[in-house]
């Protein structure tokens, strides 16, 4: 740990933004699960502390229930931290709600979004813009 991660705090986290399921960029799963995922691009904010926040939107593959989460990452910490979840037309925040590895998340699509463009390796890209252009047209980097 170095002195930096000791210092670090997390800015102010403003409300969860409005989104569309519409304007949705899909997170490719790679045929892992039975819902889809998609990150709205017009909720995507870089913070000066280094976070990633934005809402991303999960449904049925079939048609169905819609969800949304507002979360934030740390790309340095691959890390990632649920603001508030959107059930049943409202967002209801996530209490006390606390930095956790994304690698070991069941679901894996923080993973897939992190690797599609969120991050540039273990910090974020230069722009919203570069961000959302990445999502759009991922570059595939070998594992």
């Amino acid at each position: 740990m170095t002195a930096s991660d000791v210092e670090w705090k997390e800015t102010d986290v403003p409300p969860p933004p409005a989104f569309a399921e519409s304007r949705a960029i899909p997170i490719d799963m790679q045929g892992r699960t039975e819902l889809k995922f998609g990150v709205d691009p017009t909720t995507i904010a870089i913070t000066k502390d280094g976070v990633v926040r934005y809402v991303v939107v999960a449904s049925s593959r079939q048609g169905g229930a819609t969800n949304a989460y507002y979360e934030g990452v740390r790309c340095s910490t691959e890390e990632v931290r649920t603001y508030a979840r959107f059930n049943d037309g409202k967002w209801d925040e996530t209490a006390n709600a606390e930095w956790k590895p994304y690698r070991g998340i069941k679901s894996g699509y923080v993973r897939q979004l992190t690797y599609q463009g969120l991050c540039r390796g273990h910090g974020t890209q230069v722009s919203v813009q570069e961000t959302v252009q990445m999502l759009r047209k991922p570059v595939r980097e070998v594992e």
